[in-house]
């Protein structure tokens, strides 16, 4: 069950409003996550920020993409995961690399790879990573600003995820292709 109210461009708070509006006219519908966080205009404008400045990342948009499903594979973030993959679908990201991330395979690139990896190993040590995880990074192919671009990835999606887990947020029908066939029921 919802514990927040799915709030509207008529029911959103006035902070909120304008930033549903964006929202809307950059995706063309409000997406479920939004309207859940507009009952906090801080919260939907920070996670709107994060979500541009991760943007602005030096990581191309594939990477963009593959750090933030890595992020919401490994915290079990069913609705992050759905809408991501319909984003890098639309983004012709190669269905090989979201289905690899969604059913946590190696990805055949080892650059990617690298990029996953370090991201998952950030994430499970609460970024307690060794050296020898951060220099096999570099190895992959990356450099420091990358270390802390996946962070900053990790702060923008662990909104997103903590939200989606506490509200058990419903997937938007236009995400549902992001899902790769029987995921859900696997999932269930």
């Amino acid at each position: 069950m919802s514990e927040f109210i799915t709030h509207t461009l008529d029911t959103a708070p006035r902070a909120s409003n304008a930033l549903l509006q964006g929202a809307e006219k950059k995706m063309g519908f409000i997406p479920n996550l939004l309207g859940a966080m507009a009952e906090s205009p801080a919260t939907l404008e920070s996670y709107l920020t994060l979500s541009t400045l991760f943007d602005k990342t030096a990581f191309t948009v594939t990477e963009r993409q593959l750090v933030i499903l890595s992020i919401s594979r490994f915290r079990d973030c069913t609705y992050c995961l759905a809408a991501h993959g319909t984003i890098a679908k639309m983004q012709k990201i190669p269905a090989e690399i979201v289905q690899a991330v969604y059913y946590n395979q190696p990805l055949e690139d080892a650059k990617l790879e690298g990029l996953r990896t370090f991201t998952i190993a950030v994430l499970s040590t609460d970024g307690l990573v060794g050296q020898a995880a951060i220099q096999k990074f570099y190895q992959a192919g990356y450099q420091k600003q990358h270390v802390l671009e996946v962070i900053l990835g990790i702060s923008f999606k662990t909104l997103s995820n903590y939200i989606n887990h506490i509200n058990d947020t419903p997937i938007d029908a236009n995400f549902l292709s992001g899902i790769p066939d029987n995921a859900l029921a696997e999932n269930a």
